[in-house]
């Protein structure tokens, strides 16, 4: 049985994409680094902090957009993050994950957000609420003599969070599926782009 490695017509093979997903993010950071630097470069600008003020703001924009944010997000936790489809940055996002800048932003914001929507989850639950109502009753009442109970009221609220946290992180995980696979699809399309643009490592 042969393998299924290709090669160049040269007979070099061509790099492989990280295995490791701490090793991916770093390829795809310092493409994106690059990529970034290069478009500052065409607009006669570099990432270094600038004397002046106008100086400065010339470079945010050009870094990172101006005017109205084009991209916005809502998560389940009621914060909303937006982003601009201008600038050096989403110029380079855009080379790596693809001119959907929306369906990326959606992924990214959402995947990055998963256990504080866990989080916010656990809040809601009634075992959570319970052991932390105790121990926050406990600590409000700062006797010395109370220091054993509280501590065991810490204990048990900690506890209540190492049960619910997996549980809550999964079922959140589930409900985030479709987000989920497209992260995992453009981040996979994203470090074959990246290869392209950060010279390979031996």
């Amino acid at each position: 049985m042969t393998s299924g490695c290709a090669s160049t017509p040269g007979g070099v093979r061509p790099p492989d994409v990280p295995a490791a997903e701490r090793a991916g993010d770093d390829l795809l950071k310092s493409a994106q680094h690059t990529l970034v630097t290069r478009c500052l470069q065409d607009r006669g600008l570099t990432l270094e902090r600038k004397a002046s003020a106008a100086e400065d703001r010339r470079l945010q924009a050009a870094l990172f957009g101006s005017g109205p944010s084009e991209l916005s997000l809502t998560l389940p936790t009621g914060h909303t993050v937006t982003a601009h489809t201008d600038g050096c940055l989403a110029d380079a996002r855009r080379t790596l994950y693809g001119d959907d800048e929306r369906s990326w932003f959606t992924a990214e914001v959402t995947v990055n957000n998963l256990r504080a929507e866990a989080g916010a989850r656990m809040n809601e639950d009634p075992d959570f609420q319970e052991a932390l109502a105790r121990r926050n009753r406990c600590t409000a009442a700062a006797r010395t003599a109370a220091a054993e109970r509280c501590a065991r009221e810490e204990a048990e609220l900690a506890e209540v969070r190492s049960r619910l946290e997996p549980e809550l992180l999964a079922e959140v995980r589930t409900l985030r599926d479709k987000e989920l696979t497209a992260y995992r699809q453009l981040r996979n399309r994203a470090l074959h782009r990246a290869l392209d643009v950060v010279p390979a490592r031996s």
